[in-house]
């Protein structure tokens, strides 16, 4: 088989150990490092001193960054590789077997890399990343403050719509601060909401008890903590997003998609759209494209295959944000197919057109100009014209279409 890279090296990252393999045309050799800093730069020295061009690795876990960044800067080429990808022979799995055969696929070019963008873009990723996961959190602790209410048969989420709305807080810390009078507390309602007083006087007739207090107190506190450092991130992100404000005005025109999505998108995939060889690409390394599933001329599930599940699951949010659009191309797609295979496919096949529309708007700079409500309608229509004079004419029919006035 033929040497692609005749000096490269394999390894197999754990939590506390590298195994290296080094294949040159002199020798092979086998190494075994810790994950600590100093043995780490130990091996790229090594590795450096065997003159290897080219070292590719599994992606484990999160262990693989901090040797794939120390690669990086010493110019090693490196390449992460998907481990279902590089599956050995039954039997043979152990650590060194692992890093050797690794070292062996990338010697003879048999390896295909996965996509890892630029340092800048992986920083501002995690950093985004680590923002949704405290909306997040955000999101569970109300959820927690909903229950303890509702435990105590105080039913404010079934008058007010936001139960962290101004006169829902401070009806709430009046509750924390001891006030048990519905009629007190249903005075503190404001603007539109005053016209529920009635009803609030009900909803905010229930029994509190002082562990549920502490609770609400506890929980309160924390929303407050997660409101200061998602602000704080906000911050960080929109100095960052600087160099990509025109994409990210770009990508706000596209109905559902606000500007932290297009943030996480811009994030994920950057906004060099060359690395991906077409749209069906990058939506098939999203996870919002269909599988291939067929054997003896049938086919099977075609559920959509593993991808990036932080950007599929922000498409998905921004296509369930399109459906509530009114005349749009997205919505009018949306309300079709759910109305056929459901909410769940429809929005999968949403987030499919989203993320076809991003690529075509970063590749060729364009703001998105939508289709109209009609467009699927309009289209189908010709195609049923078109398909009915054909096989009229088939028959030895002269067919001649006019529109009715």
């Amino acid at each position: 088989m033929e040497v692609i890279y005749p000096r490269c090296c394999g390894l197999d990252i754990h939590k506390k150990t590298v195994v290296a393999c080094v294949i040159t045309p002199e020798e092979k050799e086998i190494r075994t490092f810790s994950t600590m800093t100093e043995d780490i730069l130990a091996m790229v020295d090594w590795i450096k001193n065997k003159g290897c061009t080219h070292v590719a690795m599994e992606s484990t876990g999160s262990y693989w960054k901090p040797i794939y960044n120390i690669l990086e800067i010493e110019e090693l080429n490196p390449m992460v590789v998907n481990a279902n990808h590089i599956k050995n022979v039954p039997g043979r799995k152990t650590d060194v077997k692992d890093a050797e055969w690794i070292a062996g696929l990338l010697q003879h070019g048999l390896l295909q890399g996965s996509y890892i963008p630029s340092r800048e873009q992986r920083e501002l990723r995690e950093l985004i990343r680590y923002r949704r996961s405290l909306i997040e959190e955000r999101a569970r602790e109300i959820n927690r403050m909903q229950k303890v209410l509702e435990g105590a048969n105080i039913k404010l989420a079934s008058v007010t719509t936001d139960i962290l709305g101004k006169s829902s807080r401070a009806m709430i810390e009046a509750i924390i601060n001891g006030e048990e009078d519905p009629a007190i507390l249903s005075e503190l309602a404001q603007k539109r909401l005053k016209n529920k007083k009635e009803e609030l006087k009900k909803a905010l007739n229930g029994l509190i008890g002082p562990h549920q207090r502490l609770m609400l107190k506890t929980q309160l506190a924390h929303i407050d903590f997660l409101d200061e450092q998602i602000a704080l991130l906000d911050e960080e992100i929109k100095r960052r997003m600087l160099p990509f404000e025109e994409d990210l005005e770009r990508l706000d025109t596209i109905p559902g998609v606000g500007r932290r999505t297009a943030e996480h998108i811009i994030a994920e995939i950057g906004t060099n759209m060359d690395q991906f060889p077409s749209a069906a690409h990058l939506c098939s390394w999203a996870g919002v494209a269909p599988g291939n599933n067929e054997s003896a001329g049938k086919r099977k599930s075609s559920r959509t295959r593993k991808g990036n599940k932080k950007l599929r699951s922000v498409l998905v949010e921004a296509a369930r944000a399109a459906a509530h659009t009114k005349d749009t191309y997205l919505s009018a797609q949306y309300h079709r197919i759910a109305a056929r295979r459901g909410a769940n496919r429809a929005a999968v096949a949403v987030a499919h057109s989203i993320l076809t529309i991003v690529y075509y708007l970063l590749k060729r700079k364009e703001r998105y100009n939508d289709l109209g409500v009609n467009y699927y309608e309009e289209r189908k229509k010709e195609i049923i014209v078109k398909q009915s004079i054909k096989k009229l004419e088939a028959l030895g029919l002269k067919v001649t279409v006019e529109d009715t006035a």
